[in-house]
């Protein structure tokens, strides 16, 4: 086996057969052990080169991926993402450097999508209070609302955002969406309507978020867009910490402005001086939180492994990911 196949996971549940598709292609394949609790965004820049140390291909969870890591990673041929974010990695460094980075595309869209509703049933009907009253003694029923049949607003539209479009059908919703890239054949085939943000916020029962973050996106929903937002909605994030400022969504809660939250991302993901903002979220009856777990269901997790391994494979034999998985590709040519 030669050493320019050496591929390191920093993932946590990295499956067998992953792991076997991987070794069944001459690959040397090294799982990091991590700490526990640490996940491979907790680790420095000493860390990661450490690990990294002769690696041709690696599948990455959520490290920051600088142009100065890449630069001491010389062998470094793909950088893997088991999902489909990928602000984190320095794109433009990596096309300098003649590196090539993936996302899992179509890998996690069914489970996140699963769990947009599942936010948005737990929050509406108030599961969490319920049981929450039920444990101290007190089972009197709290009046909660539907999803069916209401307005549910879609930001962004991409796949996990239309996978989430076609389960709202079964709830009989009327679907508003928001994107910079309106298909007509899309929406006559599904009968969704494509609306500006401030329509959607004043109109929607529900809001789900599913754009990426950009510069142009971050803090999307602000106080501004709140006080836009229909009174007794709800706010459903699974999409990225940032979208959301999540000290005004804080200040919108305590003060009844909207029914409640569904939160999966959170700003102190990536700035860490809004984690007392977080933890006042996670506190309130009327938010239902996750730590960004949203696409780590067993298949999900499944299918997002096998095609980070795939793309690592497929560049390691000289070739190319599927198209919709590469979002920077510097090798000579390409």
């Amino acid at each position: 086996m030669s050493p320019s196949r050496k591929v390191v996971v920093t993932q946590r549940f990295f499956d067998d057969q992953a792991l076997a598709y991987l070794r069944d292609r001459d690959c040397v394949v090294e799982i990091a052990s991590l700490p526990p609790g640490k996940a491979d965004g907790d680790l420095d820049h000493d860390a990661l080169v450490a690990l990294l140390a002769g690696a041709a291909g690696w599948i990455v969870g959520h490290a920051r991926v600088t142009r100065a890591l890449l630069e001491a990673l010389p062998d470094l041929q793909i950088v893997s993402r088991r999902g489909v974010g990928y602000e984190r990695v320095d794109l433009e460094a990596a096309r300098d450097l003649g590196r090539v980075v993936a996302i899992a595309a179509g890998g996690n869209d069914a489970s996140v999508a699963d769990h947009v509703i599942g936010l948005m049933l737990a929050v509406a009907r108030r599961f969490r209070e319920s049981q929450q009253r039920m444990l101290e003694g007190d089972w009197s029923i709290l009046m909660g609302s539907d999803l069916c049949e209401k307005t549910v607003g879609v930001v962004g539209l991409g796949r996990i955002g239309k996978s989430v479009v076609k389960r709202l059908s079964g709830f009989d919703c009327n679907v508003l969406v928001h994107t910079t890239r309106p298909d007509p054949d899309y929406a006559r085939a599904t009968g969704v309507d494509y609306v500006d943000l401030p329509d959607l916020l004043r109109r929607s029962d529900y809001v789900t978020l599913h754009a990426p973050l950009t510069p142009q996106t971050r803090f999307l929903i602000d106080a501004t867009a709140i006080e836009t937002m229909k009174p007794g909605a709800i706010l459903i994030n699974t999409a990225r910490g940032g979208l959301v400022e999540d000290a005004h969504l804080l200040q919108a809660l305590r003060a009844g402005r909207l029914a409640g939250a569904g939160l999966d991302v959170y700003v102190s993901e990536s700035d860490p001086s809004y984690k007392p903002v977080s933890q006042a979220l996670l506190a309130l009856p009327n938010v239902v939180g996750a730590p960004h777990s949203g696409a780590s269901s067993r298949e999900g997790l499944d299918r997002t492994n096998m095609v980070a391994a795939r793309s690592v494979v497929a560049v390691l034999d000289g070739g190319d990911p599927p198209p919709e998985c590469v979002v920077a590709d510097g090798r000579p040519g390409r």
